[in-house]
């Protein structure tokens, strides 16, 4: 099977349709799949529920989707650093579905490995907890929540080989790694593109098994605030 492409655009060939639920890996702006992300605006698909720890910033990652009115809801934890998201979502253009950013890494953990529900204590007694379903185990009170699933999964690793098998680099760990097993369809583009034989088994985050397609990007990897102190104040 050959899983290895040369641009962003053909990795995604015949993969993208309209309503469709995608997942798209990183935190914040560190480890984010920026050359699938801009394959699928060129795309042009439309009305997409988009699961990911945030939306980029304006004008860059998936805030370029946002900007072109590509996506329909966002299933995240945090909206911080967009405006163009907070301005969606507050005039009524977007979905927005809240997660804690523990239990959205659990809903695709879970998703993943074939689990469609778990109970959590976390957001009990919040607006979190609204219309789900409440149980007590040992004298404490649960709620559940669902395995998250997506049509596609666009992850970022460091490096990967030729089989699909990835590895990843500190924060882009975050989210990365549970996404590629949670899609029906997972695409990763990579740093470093490299033989079978030369990663490390040992050091393998994501089986091959789980990505069914690969290209090697080139990355701006832009900072979300940049902060710096003069030499002189170090």
């Amino acid at each position: 099977m050959k899983k290895v492409y040369e641009t962003a655009g053909s990795a995604l060939d015949g993969l993208l349709f309209d309503g469709m639920t995608m997942m798209a890996g990183g935190f914040g702006l560190c480890g984010i799949p920026e050359n699938l992300i801009s394959a699928v605006h060129a795309a042009g698909v439309k009305d997409l529920t988009v699961i990911s720890n945030n939306c980029g910033v304006d004008g860059f990652g998936l805030g370029v989707l946002l900007d072109a009115k590509q996506i329909k809801k966002m299933i995240s934890s945090y909206v911080g650093e967009n405006k163009e998201f907070e301005r969606q979502y507050l005039e009524g253009e977007l979905e927005l579905e809240f997660n804690p950013q523990g239990t959205m890494a659990e809903r695709i953990r879970a998703g993943g490995a074939g689990i469609p529900g778990f109970y959590t204590k976390t957001g009990v007694g919040t607006l979190i907890a609204k219309g789900k379903e409440h149980k007590d185990f040992a004298g404490e009170t649960y709620i559940m929540e669902t395995g998250l699933t997506a049509d596609i999964s666009l992850v970022k690793a460091w490096k990967g080989d030729t089989e699909g098998n990835l590895v990843f680099r500190k924060t882009a760990r975050n989210f990365n790694p549970m996404m590629a097993t949670a899609g029906k369809v997972t695409v990763a583009e990579v740093e470093e593109l490299v033989e079978p034989g030369e990663l490390d088994p040992d050091n393998i985050h994501t089986p091959g098994i789980f990505v069914q397609r690969i290209v090697k990007g080139t990355f701006e990897k832009r900072i979300e605030q940049r902060t710096v102190r003069s030499r002189g104040d170090a």
